[in-house]
């Protein structure tokens, strides 16, 4: 294949199909993959050499909704119904104590004015939109309501509005907090409230400006003393320069009384959802690994968090797997990177995080466990991730392939009906799934 012309157009923005489709053409016929997805899930993942291509792998999964009448495909044993339809971009999900469900509807914030990016950030932009991603962010949370218990929110209001990109939430005893893209707010709850009207109080800024991660996960210590902030990286690999770096691809600790913060973990490229173990006392994690190395690297994870930990990000990958494009090396740095606990695939965007802990699913989801929600692979051929899946736990660790719990978000033309993010277990022992692309709220139960 003769070397690609990529310099821009002079109408290149009006030439928008053609480029994509071209691009999308060459991303295509770059490589993919020679080893299955589950060849790269679990705590001995195959890592093959990297394979970087001059064109990057670019098989992004068109989004075209849910057809009617159409849902996702439950595993045996279970059922799935829609909890509540028609929001708008649902991202994360927060049980409230009275069951009451908040539903962080968000998307990407725009970026500042002088930021550039020139052709590559137009085309990033394209295969965005694309898979169902750039749409403008509605900025609130909504509270669903299912009082009669039937598996449908018959019930919804506006909670907040005027956010800022909200992602994560945690309730402290009469405070919620939302972290917002660019801070962590608090404001005044009681059991109950459909609508807060009172400002948020700013507790702690976190890195904002270009954002290439912007979503802000969060949880609580058990004892409510502390919040937990997952930090994405503002880059695949540091091509930013580590100055643009500074706070991010870690998670901080944050006192709840005085918004003191600090570093708890590094070297997590994109850490998103959080979960505690079953004696909560031990905090997990999700996290995105890097692009580019082919469609076999780089594996993302679900590993638990130690404080102090270095996890590699962005000089070595998978622990100590130098990744030659980061320049300079940092080998003294690279010698103390923790090695993940469990691998979850490469490329497929495990973005959701849930313990199984109240699950009132059959077995195998009622024991010690993780839920997980893989949003989907653009950089991957062919597509990975499009489900949500249970790891099995033992004596407090991942043990044994992953279960599949819900799939079916792709249909058999390659087009995403939807696209997973954030799981909870809801106070009957539901599992429900934020579905961004389907805009739906689907509820995962037992058939009994």
């Amino acid at each position: 294949m003769p070397r690609p012309h990529l310099l821009p157009p002079p109408n290149w923005r009006a030439r928008t199909a053609v480029g994509l489709t071209a691009l999308l053409a060459l991303g295509a016929c770059a490589e993919s993959a020679r080893h299955s997805v589950a060849e790269g899930t679990g705590p001995n993942p195959v890592l093959p050499a990297p394979n970087k291509t001059l064109i990057p792998t670019v098989n992004v999964a068109p989004v075209v909704g849910w057809p009617s009448g159409a849902a996702p495909t439950p595993a045996p044993g279970t059922r799935v119904t829609a909890f509540a339809r028609d929001l708008a971009h649902p991202r994360w999900l927060l049980v409230l104590p009275n069951g009451d469900v908040l539903v962080a509807e968000s998307a990407a914030p725009p970026k500042p004015e002088g930021s550039g990016g020139g052709f590559k950030a137009w085309v990033t932009g394209l295969f965005m939109k694309r898979a169902g991603a750039a749409v403008p962010s509605a900025n609130r949370v909504t509270l669903l309501r299912d009082a009669d218990g039937d598996g449908v929110a018959e019930f919804r209001s506006v909670l907040l509005s005027g956010l800022h990109s909200p992602f994560g939430m945690a309730l402290v005893g009469e405070r919620l907090f939302v972290a917002n893209a660019d801070a962590v707010l608090g404001f005044p709850y009681r059991t109950g409230d459909t609508t807060i009207g009172a400002p948020g109080t700013p507790l702690v800024a976190l890195p904002a400006g270009i954002n290439h991660h912007w979503t802000k996960g969060l949880i609580a210590s058990s004892d409510g003393q502390r919040l937990y902030v997952s930090v994405g990286s503002n880059s695949n690999v540091g091509e930013r320069g580590m100055a643009a770096e500074e706070g991010r691809a870690a998670i901080w600790q944050v006192d709840v009384a005085t918004g003191a913060h600090r570093l708890f973990a590094t070297g997590l490229r994109n850490p998103v959802g959080m979960a505690w173990d079953a004696s909560g006392r031990t905090l997990w994690t999700v996290v995105n690994e890097r692009d580019e190395l082919g469609s076999d690297l780089v594996p993302d994870y679900l590993t638990s968090v130690r404080d102090g930990g270095f996890y590699g990000w962005p000089y070595s990958y998978h622990g100590q797997h130098v990744d030659a494009r980061v320049q300079p090396p940092q080998p003294a740095l690279v010698a103390t990177a923790i090695a993940p606990d469990y691998a979850l695939g490469p490329h497929t965007a495990s973005l959701g995080l849930a313990s199984s802990r109240g699950s009132a699913l059959p077995a195998p989801f009622v024991g010690e466990g993780m839920f997980i929600g893989q949003h989907g692979s653009w950089n991957r051929q062919p597509h990975s991730g499009y489900k949500v899946i249970f790891v099995p736990f033992q004596a407090g660790r991942p043990a044994g392939m992953p279960v599949d719990v819900l799939t079916g978000f792709l249909n058999a033309d390659g087009k995403a009906q939807g696209r997973p993010v954030g799981v909870a277990i809801d106070r009957r022992g539901g599992l429900l799934v934020a579905d961004d692309a389907g805009n739906v709220v689907w509820r995962v139960s037992s058939e009994r």
